[in-house]
């Protein structure tokens, strides 16, 4: 990805806003040499991509933003969580998207340093902000799948702090989705029945006819189809969440005597 064609597509939804404030420190330190540099919230020697690069790159920009306030939640940057981006920007967005991701991380990272600094709030509100705008700008199913990726990056060294688990509420809440919606991401992958029903976001006692309503709510809103114009890659993390999904739901079934 051309350092041009990454600078123009990334301000997709965000010409303006607290994400284009943020695009304009963190992509903006990355290129400081190119021409037609503008203040934040403008365009980076292209004009800004309003169509299909511009969506799915603001999506990843959207992904980073949230990632560093939910990374540095307990206080570390962790080695495991960095290399799970550096994989997930490689696999999706090319080699050299990894270099420039991770610095547009780091960076983020030395904004939150300097704006906390000045105000210990400071950077809490612009993740708060940032997140309305997100909900302004991606669809509800985007949206799940961003907190998907969140939720992979969180739990990538093999342990979710509690501080980390409130962090992941919090943009919940701040992308306009519920906390059971974040309480079900968590819970995929495991293997108890509790987990499973947690994340069908139904108590053990829910009736054979709500667990069938339940997982077809929740089949309907995490279907891949409906993330397929953020491009292939995204659309195969939606299946194998979607996977998981059933698997829990299987693992109810079994255990209720459903067919």
């Amino acid at each position: 990805m051309g350092a041009g064609k990454w600078i123009g597509g990334i301000l997709g939804f965000m010409a303006g806003g607290p994400l284009g404030a943020l695009a304009g420190f963190a992509v903006g330190a990355l290129f400081d040499n190119t021409k037609g540099m503008a203040e934040a919230g403008g365009t980076y020697g292209e004009p800004a991509d309003t169509g299909y690069a511009g969506h799915r790159n603001s999506f990843l920009f959207s992904m980073l933003v949230m990632a560093s306030y939910i990374i540095r939640a307990d206080g570390r940057i962790m080695h495991s969580e960095m290399e799970y981006v550096r994989q997930f920007l490689r696999h999706n967005f090319g080699e050299q998207a990894v270099d420039e991701g991770q610095q547009i991380l780091l960076n983020l990272f030395e904004e939150r340093k300097r704006m906390d600094a000045q105000n210990p709030y400071a950077f809490r509100q612009t993740i708060r902000d940032c997140g309305a705008q997100i909900a302004a700008n991606l669809s509800y199913e985007e949206r799940l799948q961003l907190l998907s990726f969140l939720v992979n990056i969180a739990k990538s060294d093999g342990h979710i702090s509690p501080e980390e688990v409130e962090a992941l509420k919090e943009v919940t809440v701040c992308m306009g989705l519920s906390v059971q919606e974040a309480e079900s991401m968590l819970n995929l992958g495991g293997d108890s029945l509790e987990e499973a029903y947690k994340v069908l976001e139904i108590s053990p006692d829910a009736t054979d006819q709500e667990v069938r309503a339940a997982y077809r709510r929740l089949a309907l809103k995490h279907h891949p189809d409906r993330v397929a114009t953020l491009g292939e890659d995204v659309k195969k993390a939606a299946e194998e969440k979607f996977q998981e999904i059933n698997n829990a739901k299987e693992r109810i079934y079994k255990a209720r005597g459903m067919k």
